[in-house]
């Protein structure tokens, strides 16, 4: 056999880079067309709050509102910042597998970014220690940390404990500064 010559696996391996590729590009155009319809999925209390973060996550590299609904959540009397910080962190968990499977599927359209090449090589380094890292802050380039750990063939259940992990974190820091937030803002208003 020619060295090079294609093993007969290799086009099965493009398409299905291919096909993950098409399923991203289409998830994040669905989601950035209804973005203004998502703030009404908060009435339907922690599974809209899954639903609101799966959707806000599952963009590529668009912001979403989903951590300020998480935070506005958490002073909703009716539902408890623990349990929003765990259906926020579930649901973006889930919804960060698009950036992911982004990398996975190539990364021809960030990989001569220099942030992307920075998240790369601390996610190729550090592995989870980086994307938990990124996932507990605030910041909206964590899609491309989700591309490096896709394009660097991190174990899938790595990536997804590590997210799920720093997401937790940050999505019940949200929703109790919520609830701290309109508890004071209620005592002010209330004097």
């Amino acid at each position: 056999m020619n060295s090079v010559e294609k093993k007969p696996t290799d086009w099965k391996m493009t398409a299905a880079r291919i096909a993950v590729l098409i399923i991203v590009i289409a998830i994040t155009i669905f989601v950035y067309s209804i973005r203004h319809e998502v703030r009404m999925l908060k009435q339907y209390g922690y599974v809209g709050i899954f639903a609101i973060n799966v959707i806000g996550s599952a963009t590529i590299v668009l912001p979403a509102p989903a951590l300020s609904m998480v935070f506005m959540a958490g002073g909703l009397n009716a539902l408890d910042p623990f349990w929003i910080g765990v259906a926020a962190g579930a649901g973006a968990t889930l919804g960060e597998l698009t950036g992911y499977g982004a990398g996975f599927s190539g990364q021809a359209i960030v990989e001569h970014a220099k942030m992307y090449e920075r998240l790369h090589q601390l996610t190729d380094r550090y592995g989870m220690l980086t994307i938990f890292i990124l996932a507990v802050i605030p910041l909206p380039f964590f899609d491309l940390a989700g591309m490096a750990a896709g394009a660097l063939r991190m174990p899938l259940h790595k990536f997804m404990i590590a997210t799920l992990s720093g997401k937790l974190i940050k999505m019940w820091l949200a929703a109790y500064a919520g609830a701290g937030a309109f508890i004071w803002l209620a005592q002010i208003w209330g004097k």
